[in-house]
């Protein structure tokens, strides 16, 4: 059985967590657009506030990508490494929180890559309609970047569940096998071999 390391499971806390907090720190900073009249046409324009978010997001990504890469690196992604003693919870548990990591991860990236994305689009101008007071300029909706910090703190729950159960299963490249086969020589064959 593998020991458990530390610093392992310090570094992939602090990942998943810094990329929690960058991640609610884009929610707090989506940029949000103002429509102004051109003084010179019947045209409108959008005025957006800071692109705060989009790096804070982008960063929350780079991160999450990061703490998994290690994660995965560490345990060999479940398939590659050595193997897992069978018929343990250990081995159960492994693999379950091995697909909670996954989902967790999967899902807080795509609301992190696509907020980011949506934030940094921006729309430039806008004709003047009779109704314009009911258009707006395109914006990220709240909740996506939301969204993604909690879908980062399930894959950090999971990445550390996985690997604590990963290495209470990981059996260090071999299996003891007990009382299995035939032996090739009786104890009475041994006791005369010792003899001469």
């Amino acid at each position: 059985m593998a020991k458990i390391s530390i610093s392992i499971l310090v570094i992939i806390t602090c990942l998943h967590l810094i990329a929690f907090v960058f991640a609610i720190g884009a929610e707090q900073r989506r940029s949000t657009g103002k429509v102004i009249p051109d003084q010179y046409d019947e045209t409108t324009f959008c005025v957006y506030t800071t692109d705060a978010s989009t790096v804070y997001g982008l960063t929350a990504f780079g991160l999450l990508l990061l703490s998994q890469g290690i994660v995965n690196g560490v345990t060999r992604c479940l398939c590659f490494g050595r193997g897992l003693m069978d018929g343990t919870a250990s081995k159960t548990f492994s693999v379950i929180f091995f697909v909670i990591s996954w989902v967790g991860f999967l899902g807080a990236e795509a609301c992190l890559l696509a907020g980011s994305a949506k934030n940094a689009y921006h729309t430039k101008y806008r004709t003047q309609f009779e109704f314009s007071n009911l258009l707006s300029c395109a914006s990220l909706r709240k909740g996506v970047f939301a969204a993604g910090a909690a879908l980062t703190l399930i894959s950090m729950v999971g990445s550390i569940m996985y690997y604590w159960s990963h290495t209470k299963a990981d059996t260090g490249g071999w299996q003891k096998h007990t009382n299995e086969g035939l032996g090739m020589t009786s104890q009475e064959d041994h006791k005369q071999d010792q003899r001469i």
